[in-house]
C-alpha cells in the first residue's frame, strides 16, 4: 500500500544527512549540495504517494497509524516510533518537502565558495528530518522529539556564521526563548499523561470527544500548548528570537519562516483540536487575541525596518499571528489555508531578498538599492509576485487565504476583524514600500552615502585645523630664527664695538696698525649690517607665519560653516575627496543570479499565484481543501454563519484596504508627496523598545534573580542533600567502630543489653 511509503518521508533527509556525515568532504562542492537536495526531492515524491494513497480512501477512512517499533516500554504503558497518516500530517509534509526541495535547489548556488559547504546541506537535511518527524509522529514524545530537534538544529544554522558576534548572539537567542515555549510543550504532555494514561494522538482525540477530558483539565492543556506555540511560532512575548534569526544564511531564513520550524506551533493546536473544543472559552479566545494583536504589533514594526530580511521577519510574526487568530476562533481550515500560501509566497520573498543581497555585494540595506527591476529582471518579477500575494490583491493566492479568515473573524468577534483588516493595511503598506525601495527609482548603490558625506567634512575639517598646527608650528620656528638672528646681531654689535676701541687705541704714526683696525671696524661694521638684515627677514618670516596661521584659522571656520550648511548635499565635493568604498560601489555592477537559485523563485512565485484555487470561496464545490482537511478536525471546525452577499462585501472592504496600503506607499515612496521620516518612526524601528526592554531586565533584576536561584539551589538544596549525606557518612563511621568482628565483643555487648533489659523490667514492676 502507498500509506506503507510513510516512513519513507522522514527517511530520505535522514539518509541524506547520514550519507554528507560520512563522505561530506569527499562530496564537496557541489556535490554535498546536490544529495541534500535529491534527499529533499525524494522524500517529497514519497509525501505524494502517500497523498494519493490517501486520497484513494473514503473521507471516513483517512487516517492510518504505521508503527515501525517498539520505543519506550514500560510496564503495560509503551510509546512506539509510528507515524500518523491522515490528511492534516500529509498536507504539512508536502508544503514542507516541497518548499524545503526547493530551498535546497537555492542553496547551492547561495553558498557557493562557503568554506563550510558540506556542513550546511547536513544541518539543512537534518533540519528537515527533525520537522518532518514532528508532524508524522502518532505521539507526543515523538513530536517532541522532533520539536526539540528543529530547535536545536536552528540555533546550529541561524548561527552558522558563528564567527561575528551577532550570529552566535542570534543563535543563542534562539535557542534559550524557544526553551520557554519547550517547557509548556512538556508540561502539557505530562497533564495529558497524567489524565487519560496514554499520550498517542488517538487516544487523545478519543477521550476528547467522549468527554473524558475536563473542562478544567482541557483549558490547563490549551493554555500550556499555546505557551508551547508561542515559543516556536514567534507570538507576544516570546517572538524576540525570530527578527534575529536573521543573521543566518537567507535559505535558513526561508526554511525557518516559510515551511518548517514557525508552522510547527499552529499545527500542534490544530492537531489536538478536540481538546481545544473542551477547554473553556476564554483560553481559546486568548489564543485569537494573542495572535490578532501580535499580527498588529509586528506590522507597525516592520513599516521602518531598512534591512530587507528584517521586513520579511516581522512580516512572517505578522501573519504567524493571522494563524493564531484562526486557530483560537476555530477556522482552524483557514489557518492550515493560510500556512500553505504563506509557505509559498514568503519562500519566494525571501529567496528573493537572498537573490537581491546575492546580487549587491551582500548589502542588505533597502535605502542603497534602487531601480533593480531592470539590472536583476527574474528577480524583481517573482519578488513583485510575492508582493502582491502578501498584500492580498486578487486573484494571488494570499488575497483568498487572508480573506477568509478575516470573514471568520467578523463572524466570531467583529473586533478581531477590525484589528486583523488594520494589519491587512499595514502589510499592503510596508511590503510595497519593500518593493519600492528595492526595484523602482533610482539606482542608489554607487551614490555616496549620508555618513560618507559626513567622513568627507570630518576629512576635510581634520586637513584643515592640521593645516593650522602647522602654520603654528612655522611660527615657532620663525620666532626661534628671530632669537637666533638677534644672538647674531648682538654679537655683531659687541664686535663693532671691540674694532672701534682697538681703532681709539691704534698708534697713528703706525700705518699698518691703523689701516689693519679699520678694516675690521668695516668688516665688523658689516657683520652689523648683515645681521640686522636677517633679523629684519626673520621679523618679516613670523609676520607671514603668523598670516599663515590666520589664513589657516579663517580656512577651519569656512570648511566647518560649509559642512553644516551642506547637511547630506555633495555640493563643493570633488570625486577626489570620495571615499575609496565609494570608488568601489561605482566600478560595482549588480547581477542577477545562478540558475540554481531563479529556477526555485520561478516555481514559488507560480504557487503564490495559483495556490488559491485550493479553497476557492465562489462555491462549496471549489472548497478542495475543506473537504480535505474535515476528517482531521472531527467537526469542531467554527461554521460561518455569513451570507453570501456579506462575504462579497467583506470581500471588498479587504480589497480596498489593501489598495490604500499600496496607495499610500506610492506616495511617500514612489512620487515623494509625503516625507517618509513621518512613518518611519524610530520607535518602531526600535520595535518599540520591547526587546531593549527585555535585555536590560534580563541583564538587571533578571540577572540578579536568577543568580538568587543559583545561591538557593547550590546552598540550601544542595546544603540539604550533602548535609544528609556528611550525617549518613558520620553515623556510619561511629557505627563502624563497634563491628570489631571479635565474638567476644559481640557477646559483651549482649550481656550488656540483657542486663539493661533485666533492669528495666525490674524498674517497671516494682514502681
Amino acid at each position: 500500500m502507498l500509506l506503507d511509503l510513510a516512513f519513507l518521508i522522514p527517511a530520505f533527509p535522514l539518509l541524506g544527512f547520514l550519507v554528507i556525515l560520512v563522505a561530506g568532504r569527499r562530496l564537496g562542492e557541489p556535490g554535498a549540495g546536490w544529495v541534500a537536495t535529491m534527499a529533499m526531492g525524494g522524500s517529497f515524491a514519497a509525501a505524494a504517494a502517500v497523498f494519493l494513497g490517501l486520497l484513494g480512501e473514503d473521507a471516513d477512512e483517512r487516517r492510518h497509524v504505521q508503527t515501525l517499533w517498539e520505543w519506550v516500554p514500560v510496564g503495560d504503558f509503551s510509546v512506539d516510533i509510528g507515524f500518523l497518516v491522515d490528511p492534516l500530517s500529509i498536507t504539512m509534509t508536502l508544503f514542507i518537502t516541497g518548499v524545503g526541495a526547493l530551498i535546497h535547489l537555492y542553496s547551492i548556488g547561495y553558498m557557493h565558495g562557503d568554506e563550510n559547504f558540506s556542513k550546511f546541506f547536513l544541518y539543512l537535511n537534518l533540519f528537515a528530518f527533525s520537522m518532518l518527524m514532528l508532524v508524522l509522529g502518532d505521539n507526543l514524545l515523538l513530536t517532541f522529539l522532533g520539536w526539540e530537534g528543529v530547535g536545536a538544529c536552528s540555533y546550529f544554522l541561524i548561527s552558522f556564521w558563528f564567527t561575528e558576534e551577532a550570529n552566535a548572539t542570534a543563535g543563542k537567542k534562539a535557542f534559550v526563548t524557544n526553551r520557554i515555549g519547550d517547557w509548556g510543550f512538556m508540561v502539557a504532555t505530562f497533564l495529558i499523561f497524567v489524565t487519560i494514561g496514554s499520550i498517542e494522538y488517538v487516544d487523545i482525540i478519543g477521550n476528547a470527544e467522549g468527554g473524558l477530558i475536563s473542562e478544567s483539565t482541557a483549558t490547563w492543556i490549551t493554555v500550556l500548548l499555546l505557551i508551547g506555540a508561542a515559543g516556536k511560532s514567534a507570538q507576544f512575548p516570546l517572538y524576540l528570537w525570530l527578527p534575529d534569526a536573521m543573521a543566518g544564511p537567507t535559505p535558513v531564513s526561508a526554511l525557518i519562516h516559510a515551511a518548517t520550524m514557525v508552522t510547527s506551533g499552529i499545527y500542534l493546536l490544530t492537531r489536538v483540536n478536540p481538546v481545544l473544543a473542551e477547554a473553556a472559552s476564554w483560553s481559546t479566545d486568548l489564543i485569537a487575541w494573542v495572535g490578532a494583536l501580535t499580527a498588529l504589533f509586528a506590522a507597525t514594526i516592520a513599516v521602518a525596518q531598512n534591512d530587507i530580511k528584517k521586513v520579511l521577519a516581522y512580516s512572517t510574526v505578522s501573519q504567524l499571528g493571522y494563524m493564531f487568530l484562526a486557530v483560537g476562533i476555530g477556522a482552524y481550515i483557514a489557518a492550515i489555508f493560510h500556512m500553505i500560501t504563506h509557505a509559498f509566497f514568503k519562500a519566494l520573498l525571501f529567496l528573493g531578498s537572498g537573490s537581491v543581497i546575492h546580487g549587491m555585494h551582500h548589502d542588505q540595506d533597502m535605502r542603497h538599492y534602487g531601480g533593480l527591476q531592470k539590472l536583476m529582471p527574474i528577480t524583481s518579477a517573482t519578488f513583485i509576485v510575492g508582493w502582491l500575494a502578501i498584500a492580498g490583491v486578487p486573484p494571488f493566492s494570499g488575497f483568498w487565504s487572508k480573506d477568509e479568515i478575516l470573514a471568520y473573524a467578523y463572524d466570531v468577534n467583529p473586533m478581531l476583524w477590525v484589528i486583523g483588516l488594520l494589519t491587512a493595511l499595514l502589510t499592503a503598506f510596508y511590503m510595497s514600500r519593500q518593493v519600492f525601495m528595492t526595484f523602482f527609482g533610482e539606482y542608489r548603490y554607487a551614490e555616496v552615502r549620508p555618513e560618507e558625506i559626513s567622513e568627507i567634512w570630518d576629512n576635510r575639517v581634520t586637513t584643515a585645523e592640521a593645516a593650522v598646527a602647522e602654520a603654528e608650528a612655522g611660527i615657532g620656528t620663525a620666532e626661534e630664527g628671530i632669537v637666533k638672528a638677534q644672538e647674531k646681531l648682538d654679537k655683531a654689535a659687541e664686535k663693532l664695538e671691540q674694532r672701534e676701541a682697538e681703532l681709539a687705541e691704534a698708534d697713528e704714526s703706525d700705518d699698518k696698525a691703523v689701516d689693519k683696525a679699520t678694516k675690521n671696524l668695516e668688516k665688523a661694521k658689516d657683520g652689523v649690517v648683515k645681521a640686522q638684515e636677517a633679523v629684519d627677514e626673520v621679523t618679516v618670516s613670523v609676520d607671514a607665519a603668523r598670516a599663515e596661521v590666520d589664513t589657516a584659522r579663517a580656512n577651519v571656520e569656512t570648511v566647518l560653516a560649509a559642512a553644516a550648511s551642506a547637511g547630506d548635499d555633495l555640493e563643493g565635493i570633488s570625486d577626489d575627496d570620495l571615499p575609496a568604498a565609494v570608488k568601489e560601489r561605482r566600478e560595482f555592477h549588480p547581477h542577477e543570479s545562478p540558475w540554481q537559485m531563479t529556477v526555485p523563485l520561478i516555481l514559488l512565485s507560480a504557487a503564490a499565484v495559483i495556490a488559491g484555487v485550493m479553497n476557492l470561496p465562489f462555491s462549496k464545490d471549489l472548497h478542495f481543501l475543506e473537504k480535505w482537511l474535515e476528517p482531521a478536525l472531527y467537526g469542531n471546525k467554527h461554521k460561518l454563519g455569513l451570507s453570501g452577499g456579506e462575504l462579497w462585501i467583506l470581500a471588498i472592504i479587504a480589497v480596498v484596504i489593501g489598495a490604500v496600503g499600496i496607495a499610500a506607499a506610492v506616495a511617500i515612496y514612489l512620487q515623494k508627496r509625503i516625507p517618509a521620516e513621518k512613518v518611519e518612526l524610530p520607535i518602531l524601528a526600535r520595535g518599540w523598545r520591547y526587546d531593549q526592554a527585555v535585555s536590560d531586565f534580563m541583564g538587571g533584576p533578571g540577572r540578579k534573580g536568577f543568580d538568587l536561584v543559583a545561591w538557593f539551589d547550590a546552598t540550601i538544596v544542595d546544603g540539604i542533600v550533602n548535609g544528609t549525606g556528611r550525617l549518613v557518612r558520620t553515623a556510619g563511621g561511629g557505627l563502624r567502630t563497634l563491628q570489631t568482628g571479635l565474638v567476644r565483643s559481640y557477646a559483651a555487648l549482649v550481656a550488656v543489653g540483657a542486663v539493661g533489659l533485666i533492669a528495666w523490667f525490674l524498674v517497671r514492676t516494682t514502681f
